[in-house]
């Protein structure tokens, strides 16, 4: 990486950090984007050039994991299910949920970060909107496969993300019942092991 890009990194991350700083202390949707330019000492258009809009200074990282998702299936070895390359990447790159066991502060952000995202329709209408297109990008790189179709490809792509869904809820509510970080990261793992397991499986012998 030359100069000028570490230099863009190192803006790039400033904003991010400054407006997450912001939304923690006052919410997502009483901060605009000119006050994070003010706060980081740069010009409003400066943080438009990074973040086309003021949900990407929140959202962004989230985005590249869900991308980083949808690579793990694009790049996994032949003869490599799609479900295990995808349960791999998610479960052994827990981020900020594989730290809180034994790091009082990374519990602190995940309640932040929670509290930001139940305090603010917008950024929940972004996270719907993200997992979504990331679900499309799954089932449109399946159904190009050989030997698949687009139904198929679909179902499965959605059931994958289904799980990925299914516990970051679980995540947010067991933060806002104050359950334990040990727990709640040890207990997180089993629900989606026994999650992706169940795919595996079959639903037929589900009631």
């Amino acid at each position: 990486m030359g100069l000028r890009e570490v230099k863009k990194e190192q803006t790039r991350r400033h904003l991010a950090e400054v407006a997450g700083r912001l939304f923690a202390e006052r919410g997502f949707d009483r901060v605009t984007v000119a006050e994070v330019a003010r706060e980081a000492q740069v010009a409003e258009a400066t943080v438009f050039n990074y973040f086309p809009a003021k949900e990407d200074l929140f959202y962004s990282r989230f985005e590249s994991f869900e991308s980083g998702l949808v690579d793990a299936v694009r790049d996994r070895a032949p003869g490599v299910p799609a479900l295990a390359a995808f349960r791999d990447r998610l479960l052994r790159t827990g981020g900020l949920l594989a730290q809180v066991a034994t790091d009082a502060e990374a519990w602190e952000r995940l309640r932040t970060l929670n509290r930001i995202i139940a305090g603010s329709a917008a950024l929940r209408t972004r996270e719907q909107r993200v997992m979504a297109e990331a679900t499309a990008a799954l089932a449109g790189l399946l159904a190009a496969e050989p030997g698949a179709d687009e139904v198929t490809a679909y179902v499965i792509a959605n059931a994958l993300m289904g799980v990925h869904r299914a516990l970051i809820d679980h995540v947010r509510r067991a933060v806002a019942a104050e359950v334990a970080p040990d727990r709640l990261a040890a207990e997180t793992t089993e629900f989606g092991v026994r999650a992706f397991d169940l795919l595996a499986t079959g639903l037929g012998g589900q009631s």
